[in-house]
């Protein structure tokens, strides 16, 4: 049964994680990933201690930190916009507004919807599976998609018919600055903190249904979208009870920021440092940033599903996740996938039957 958050009852700064930089393949500290010959995907166990590096230098090693502490201690926000400043936010809850409905099944019937983020309106579409109920529920975080060519309930079609067709109650979040949403800010989209608003908000507008069941929550991130994940669950320990990231940016800020903000959009990335300063001038600040700073948050098991070939996402960012995240006490369970690519194709049936395997035996 997922947990409960209570008021936090003491205040912590946290610092600075480094990121591994092993060559693709490692896993964190020089060790070969677990990966069969046979290319059948298997489970990565933690392969070394990766370490934390302190503000003056010091390498230290994570110690994994109870379950009560993690919900009841809130790092210091030493920013207003930062993943610190996120958890301490409340966000009223929204109903969901049923827009209209389109392509209904036997199984399920689909329709696009729209709830707020606080004073955000944001659009998506919602599966509900025929019957009574109450169903389990998942949250579905899409990768980055251009907003200009973005339409409604793109980005993760596969998975919404996949869930709902088993029974699963599936809300897809378009994000602000998508479809029909109200408009992003330049500092939503860059640093993801306001997609992580609509995804918390998402998952309580979802839970409020009558048939949904409150108890019996998911979330599920694709790419950019697996980053989403990872700041909602250190931002709100409890919120959901399993998580599921596929082919996942870094748990790192900077790594992703160097990865495609620089390159694709420089004016983007001049603006964040003109008004928050470079990451050699203020490391606090991208460290606040960085979901795997608040690793020792997480109360949630976590499935995470990567291919040795993608390109976009590199796998020793998967293993570095994997690994800061087992080291922080975190069910952490990195499936790897042999040959396979971002997107996912020959293997994508696979991984699913396990992430439905997983969310039944955790939203039970």
């Amino acid at each position: 049964m997922r947990l409960r958050v209570t008021a936090a009852a003491a205040v912590l700064a946290l610092p600075l994680v480094a990121c591994s930089d092993d060559a693709p393949g490692s896993a964190p500290g020089g060790s070969p990933s677990s990966v069969e010959p046979s290319g059948t995907p298997s489970v990565v166990e933690p392969t070394g201690a990766p370490s934390v590096v302190e503000p003056s230098g010091t390498p230290s090693v994570v110690e994994p930190t109870s379950e009560a502490s993690r919900v009841e201690t809130t790092p210091r926000a030493t920013s207003p916009v930062s993943l610190p400043a996120l958890m301490r936010e409340e966000l009223p809850t929204s109903r969901i507004r049923v827009l209209r409905e389109r392509l209904s099944t036997d199984a399920y019937r689909r329709f696009e919807v729209a709830y707020r983020a606080d004073d955000v309106r944001v659009t998506g579409v919602l599966y509900r599976p025929r019957g009574r109920g109450p169903f389990p529920g998942v949250v579905l975080a899409h990768g980055h998609i251009e907003p200009s060519i973005y339409v409604t309930g793109q980005g993760l079609t596969r998975e919404q018919i996949r869930l709902a067709n088993e029974g699963f109650a599936v809300l897809h979040t378009d994000y602000r600055g998508h479809a029909g949403s109200d408009p992003a800010t330049g500092v939503d989209v860059e640093t993801r903190l306001g997609y992580a608003r609509d995804t918390i908000a998402a998952v309580q507008a979802l839970a409020g249904l009558p048939y949904v069941d409150p108890e019996r929550l998911g979330l599920l991130g694709r790419s950019m979208g697996g980053g989403v994940v990872m700041d909602v669950l250190v931002a709100r320990p409890g919120l959901v009870d399993a998580a599921v990231l596929y082919a996942s940016v870094s748990s790192r800020f900077l790594d992703n920021l160097r990865r495609w903000t620089i390159p694709e959009r420089p004016d983007a990335a001049e603006a964040l440092f003109d008004r928050f300063g470079r990451p050699g001038q203020r490391p606090e600040f991208y460290a606040g940033l960085s979901p795997r700073t608040y690793f020792d948050r997480i109360t949630e098991p976590v499935l995470a599903h990567h291919g040795t070939s993608d390109d976009s996402c590199p796998i020793r960012w998967a293993h570095t996740t994997h690994d800061l995240m087992r080291r922080a006490g975190v069910d952490s369970r990195l499936r790897v996938y042999q040959g396979e690519e971002h997107a996912f194709g020959p293997q994508w049936d696979l991984s699913m039957r396990r992430t439905v395997r997983f969310l039944r035996a955790e939203l039970d």
